[in-house]
């Protein structure tokens, strides 16, 4: 089954896993619809297949809550319907399992339901089941940060930093995932007209502006979160979407090797760029 753990939008958590919340039952963490996107043309046998779209993600947890006395025991429900509670909104739900850990935001369809009870051994237990919703059905894998442009080789032992290097600005990263995968792009001035290209897809981002050192760029590719942030040194964010090249496409990694490489209109010796993703997955 796994260790399942809820965190809601207030920040405050609870472990499903073992006693007083012992999960028996988890359904739809490896099941997702699909709708099938197709057309046909007059007089056409059949159909022309266009895409597939994944289906909202349904889940339900059944568990049982105990506790050692009917304080704890009362104490221990009020946590379970305080914690997945609607009206809260998304939250993060996490499963961890010998494949590793992954990640979904999800809201509770309603508020737990607490089915008949029954003595515990002289304590308390009860059968709950939570419906959940998942807007988004994919699995997230933790965050993964690609190596900074700039890699250091060496550093002598003098006062202050000096090193020497070699400047990286191009990568091969692997998308092992089961779909195409936002990402969150850093970049660091100084740096002027900086432009992120996937050399796999011919996709690039380019910003048209100028980076003073100290000054950074904020850029995510996810659907629905699309936006440029531009940060000042103070870390005041100004939305600055009009400065995309109006070319650029905010691409995804592509399933197997992306070519990324990275380039402005000006040295870019010592400029670092951030490329942050998160793997997706239709099942745990």
């Amino acid at each position: 089954m796994g260790k399942i753990k809820f965190t809601d939008s207030r920040g405050r958590s609870i472990v499903l896993y073992g006693a007083p919340f012992r999960v028996y039952n988890a359904v739809g963490f490896d099941q997702v619809g699909a709708n099938n996107q197709m057309q046909s043309a007059p007089y056409q046998d059949g159909a022309t297949f266009i895409d597939t779209v994944m289906d909202v993600r349904d889940m339900s947890i059944e568990l049982k809550v105990t506790g050692r006395d009917e304080k704890e025991f009362l104490g221990n429900k009020q946590l379970l319907s305080s914690v997945f509670n609607p009206k809260l909104g998304l939250g993060l739900l996490q499963h961890e399992n010998a494949a590793g850990k992954k990640q979904i935001q999800v809201v509770a369809d309603g508020l737990p339901v607490f089915l008949k009870s029954s003595g515990n051994n002289g304590g308390k237990s009860q059968k709950v089941v939570i419906n959940l919703i998942a807007p988004d059905p994919y699995w997230k894998s933790l965050t993964i940060t690609e190596e900074p442009a700039f890699k250091p080789l060496f550093e002598f032992p003098f006062e202050g930093e000096f090193e020497m290097g070699m400047q990286r600005d191009r990568r091969i990263i692997t998308n092992d995932g089961d779909a195409p995968a936002p990402i969150q792009v850093e970049f660091f001035g100084p740096a002027l007209n900086p432009k992120i290209i996937n050399n796999t897809t011919g996709e690039y981002i380019k910003v048209n502006q100028q980076l003073l050192e100290g000054e950074r760029m904020l850029i995510d590719t996810k659907d629905g979160q699309k936006s440029v942030f531009f940060v000042y040194e103070n870390g005041e964010k100004r939305n600055v979407f009009n400065w995309i090249d109006l070319s650029s496409s905010f691409f995804e990694l592509q399933i197997g090797e992306n070519d990324i490489e990275y380039t402005a209109d000006s040295d870019i010796q010592g400029t670092i760029v951030n490329i942050s993703y998160s793997k997706l997955y239709t099942a745990v």
